[in-house]
């Protein structure tokens, strides 16, 4: 379970809690063994000066747990923690209906504990803040706790993160188990993306199953709208409805998975049975996705050539979600002072800014545009306070022209140099990175594989499949020497490497 909302408190402040008289505390800590550990305060070297006294402080929902659970304070403790709740009988709960709230949808239930106020998100924070909401109105309107979700299961149901009005400032971790006593009936559960005040506004007791349809986020709705102007160029508008599709199939699957794991956990033996109140429409779903990658692939291609606005926006998702459908490898970030760089910098050519470049550049300000025309590297130089780097995306082969891989020089990134004198970064798929140098236990495999294909085929399309099994056993341990950064090493330096590892 996550981090709760909770203050800490000085000893004066903990005997109000426990409704001890002044300096009784002191004789409970000899008594209580178990009682939570305290912290004494820092004091700097002014407030040491001043004469100030160093207060000793406890984290104040652990007191309020720990309350709860000794007879002697459990009436001052966590409501919903009190052991006599198990032992007792109550009577029938009952549903006093939705409140639309500051800190989102709710439903109010009426119990012999007073009105338990269940808000259905997962926001952090939530319930306390409904509860100090609630302390500052009449009565609190009945409420005497709140219970917020956490996402996650807790032992015998959805987990609750919960606070009393009496103590809003001081969360503690409710059972769903307990609550569904108090109210005597299944409680409603409404999967993430349905947790919305038109869908749970619908619900009563007895009510059918809601279907509401998935809102699409931020992401579909950017590419949905950016595929319009761009219905003259099929591929183009494929390419974006495609990402689209995707995303929207992505979270029907998240919301079915949510909605399987906690019907299951519900009917299981160790949890209190809930009530799936929402579930989305599954006529036409899922969205229709294209199978052709080359033609998603040129789509994307021709965005990232774009000079156009409104291809930024869906270039950045992509990135995001699946680079992989762009035709470069990964993104990369490389001191504009290395000498490789500087190098590789002579075989740039400023150039027009693309979407692609955009993106690349996010929101720097002193920025150039360049582009390496033999790999079709887009790369910017930043020149900044500060920062002084080349930002580019690996190229996902080299150009082959008849020549070899000469070297390979170890820098803030792998790079190649040829027997025609040019160098390059070296080749990258967009989810992985060329590491060298030690890694705790981590290996360089993957630089050591792609330098061994490079080896065999300048231009190779490389491949960092299986490249745990497939690297070298001599290039991966000559790749985890701790070199010092510009180290070259020659084209025989790896081939013996390579050599003593077969």
């Amino acid at each position: 379970m996550g981090v709760l909302h909770s203050v800490d408190l000085r000893q004066h402040e903990v005997e109000a809690l426990l409704h001890l008289a002044q300096g009784e505390l002191d004789h409970l800590l000899e008594e209580a063994k178990d009682f939570p550990s305290g912290e004494r305060e820092h004091l700097d070297a002014f407030q040491r000066a001043r004469g100030e006294k160093a207060h000793w402080r406890w984290e104040g929902s652990a007191v309020y747990v720990w309350a709860a659970t000794h007879h002697r304070f459990c009436d001052h403790g966590a409501v919903l923690l009190n052991p006599a709740l198990k032992a007792r009988t109550f009577a029938p709960g009952k549903w006093i209906g939705f409140q639309p709230t500051s800190q989102g949808p709710a439903t109010d239930w009426e119990t012999d504990l007073g009105v338990i106020r269940i808000l259905h998100t997962t926001r952090r924070a939530t319930a306390a803040a409904m509860a100090e909401e609630l302390s500052e109105v009449a009565d609190a309107q009945g409420v005497v706790t709140v219970c917020s979700l956490f996402g996650d299961i807790g032992a015998t149901g959805p987990a609750l993160s919960a606070a009393d009005t009496a103590q809003p400032q001081l969360e503690y971790e409710a059972q769903w188990g307990t609550v569904t006593k108090l109210v005597g009936q299944r409680l409603p559960w409404w999967p993430g993306p349905l947790r919305r005040a038109d869908v749970i506004s619908q619900w009563s007791p007895g009510a059918p199953v809601t279907i509401a349809e998935l809102l699409p986020e931020e992401e579909e709705t950017t590419l949905r709208e950016a595929a319009g102007p761009w219905r003259l160029v099929p591929e183009v508008q494929t390419a974006l409805t495609d990402l689209a599709n995707s995303l929207h199939n992505q979270r029907v699957g998240s919301v079915n998975s949510e909605t399987r794991i906690f019907r299951e956990h519900g009917t299981s033996p160790d949890g209190a049975p809930l009530l799936i109140a929402a579930h989305h429409p599954t006529d036409g779903h899922p969205l229709p996705r294209t199978d052709d990658r080359e033609l998603l692939t040129r789509g994307w291609q021709t965005l990232a050539s774009s000079q156009l606005f409104e291809a930024y926006e869906p270039l950045s998702i992509v990135m995001r979600r699946d680079p992989t459908l762009l035709p470069f490898g990964a993104r990369t970030q490389v001191s504009d002072q290395s000498a490789a760089a500087r190098q590789w910098a002579t075989q740039l050519r400023p150039c027009a800014p693309s979407a692609l470049h955009a993106v690349l550049a996010d929101d720097a300000q002193d920025v150039t545009f360049h582009m390496d025309f033999s790999t079709g590297t887009p790369a910017v130089r930043i020149r900044s306070t500060g920062r002084r780097a080349w930002i580019f995306l690996a190229p996902l082969r080299l150009p082959g022209r008849g020549a070899q891989l000469k070297s390979v020089i170890l820098d803030d990134e792998v790079w190649v140099t040829t027997t025609d004198r040019r160098i390059y970064p070296a080749p990258c798929a967009p989810h992985d990175h060329l590491w060298w140098g030690h890694g705790y236990g981590d290996r360089p495999t993957e630089a050591a594989w792609v330098i061994t294909q490079l080896l065999d085929d300048l231009s190779a399309e490389v491949s960092l499949t299986d490249h745990w099994s497939q690297a070298p056993e001599g290039l991966t341990k000559l790749l985890n020497r701790p070199h010092q950064p510009g180290t070259e090493l020659s084209r025989s330096a790896l081939e013996l490497a390579r050599a003593r590892g077969r």
